[in-house]
């Protein structure tokens, strides 16, 4: 179970934009963007790293990570709306051409990040697959 939370935390990492482009973004819009992945990769190694007991269990942390997936999930939409042309972006035009499958992959993130259970590290470890299922199913679809 162990090496499962730690390959699904080290997934989300990189899944979750933590990785850089090879080019930096400077169009403010894709950064804006890229620091809400990042602050989803963030989140997601907190709570990973008390699932698989690497890190000790901290209610008030497992609570503000939870709480940045949550809220961050509910402003993807709105950090979307632009499609500057940036070679920074890792963003696909998918996104905008096919905004309503996106906008449904937002939601689960933020359903399956609202569902989490972060009372117990058992709780996260049980809730953290859905959460990177959410995180993968998006950027396959979306992510250069």
């Amino acid at each position: 179970m162990k090496k499962l939370t730690q390959a699904l935390v080290f997934g989300m990492i990189v899944a979750g934009g933590i990785a850089y482009a090879e080019t930096e973004a400077t169009d403010p819009t894709v950064i804006a963007r890229q620091d809400l992945m990042k602050s989803f990769g963030g989140a997601a190694k907190v709570l990973g790293g008390m699932a698989s007991g690497e890190v000790a269990f901290d209610a008030a942390a497992a609570e503000a990570a939870k709480a940045t997936l949550v809220n961050g999930s509910a402003e993807i939409a709105a950090k979307f709306t632009d499609n500057p042309s940036d070679p920074g972006s890792e963003a696909k035009p998918e996104i905008w051409t096919g905004w309503d499958a996106f906008l449904a992959k937002a939601q689960g993130l933020n359903s399956a990040a609202t569902a989490l259970d972060v009372a117990s590290a058992e709780g996260i470890g049980a809730g953290m697959g859905a959460v990177g299922g959410a995180c993968k199913a998006c950027h396959t679809d979306y992510r250069m």
